[in-house]
């Protein structure tokens, strides 16, 4: 267990220990969650099963206490990112409910037995700051880093248009403006400037290669973050 001693990319993961993904949860902490096709394979290369993974979040809305703030679904693992203040873990849940439905889905149509997804999903907590709105242009550059498009505007299966372009009283999107824009203290469309400038000087520099520790680690954010969190999943 290690601790890196720089605020912007604090850190804490045993790295030997990383051979199956770790699903913490504390309640209110916001969550990014990976998870990924069976060897990888590109299972959610179809449309329609990338609408239906979307669908049952959706459904997953009105059933669990979850605020989403953003989501990604690529060809072969998606990225969720979530907000519970429940005791429940409210993105086991979630996780249980859209990942099964899926791969139930699949599996019937192609006539397929055997597992869709990974044994398990990853969990890192990430401070409701300048972090957050990292980890979420991070989510959001997904398809531009594997060169499928060249703005995430261009991808439909994802949350950026909600993010940067939805209006508040829209009541079929699936970000939690309001919650959002509580925990990062600000309103909701000053954010939208902010998440926009980030995502242009992202484009500009063509920085959106992979990090690994929005995906590995257990949690980003400050020293104290961190350390509290620590303590807490003990």
């Amino acid at each position: 267990m290690r601790i890196k001693n720089k605020p912007d990319r604090l850190d804490f993961i045993d790295n030997k220990n990383m051979a199956r993904a770790h699903r913490h949860y504390e309640p209110g902490y916001v969550w990014h969650i990976t998870q990924r096709c069976l060897n990888q394979e590109f299972f959610l290369k179809y449309d329609y099963f990338r609408k239906r993974w979307i669908y049952w979040l959706s459904e997953s809305k009105k059933r669990f206490k979850l605020s989403l703030f953003n989501y990604m679904v690529t060809s072969n693992h998606i990225h969720l990112l979530a907000y519970s203040d429940s005791p429940e873990n409210e993105i086991a849940k979630t996780m249980h409910l859209v990942s099964g439905r899926v791969a139930q889905e699949f599996n019937k149509l192609n006539k397929r037995k055997g597992s869709f997804w990974e044994d398990r999903y990853h969990s890192t907590a990430v401070q409701s700051n300048l972090h957050l709105l990292r980890c979420m242009v991070y989510i959001d550059m997904n398809m531009v880093r594997a060169g499928e498009v060249k703005h995430p505007r261009e991808w439909p299966y994802c949350g950026y248009h909600e993010i940067a372009c939805q209006k508040r009283n829209n009541k079929k999107r699936l970000i939690d403006l309001e919650c959002l824009s509580k925990l990062i203290g600000m309103e909701y469309e000053y954010f939208q400037e902010i998440h926009s400038y980030i995502c242009k000087e992202y484009l500009k520099k063509k920085n959106y290669k992979r990090e690994d520790r929005w995906t590995e680690n257990i949690a980003v954010g400050s020293p104290e973050f961190v350390e509290n969190l620590k303590i807490k999943l003990k």
